[in-house]
């Protein structure tokens, strides 16, 4: 990822049990060019959102953890060393622990990710 962008993680847990998650709110309110939150966390994983400008994020790996991404508007292309796939709204793809990828946003997107709460979002 180019180190002069605009990008922003947050590990902590925003909402709990029986708490509304207003993503369309949440998306609206971003301002940062890559950002990342949790929102909430179900049993040992945690579910983030991710809305980001057209660009992409760095090679990386989850040595112990799987990542599940879930398309909720625009187009998110996951790259792997052999290959790839480009999401649409409403898409998802699991990428499994060990394997290198990187994301790229053609557009202005919003991707639901889950994952295990032990992640490190930026990789191992």
């Amino acid at each position: 990822m180019d180190e002069d962008r605009d990008y922003a993680i947050h590990t902590d847990v925003q909402y709990g049990p029986l708490e509304l998650i207003d993503v369309p709110a949440l998306a609206a309110q971003v301002k940062h060019a890559w950002f990342n939150q949790s929102l909430c966390q179900v049993n040992d994983c945690v579910v983030r959102i991710g809305v980001f400008e057209p660009g992409e994020f760095h090679w990386h790996r989850h040595d112990h953890e799987d990542e599940l991404f879930f398309v909720l508007g625009g187009e998110l292309a996951v790259d792997l060393k052999d290959g790839g796939v480009t999401l649409g709204s409403q898409q998802g793809y699991l990428v499994p622990r060990g394997v290198e990828h990187r994301t790229r946003a053609l557009g202005r997107t919003v991707v639901l990710m889950i994952e295990a709460a032990s992640v490190i979002p930026t990789g191992d």
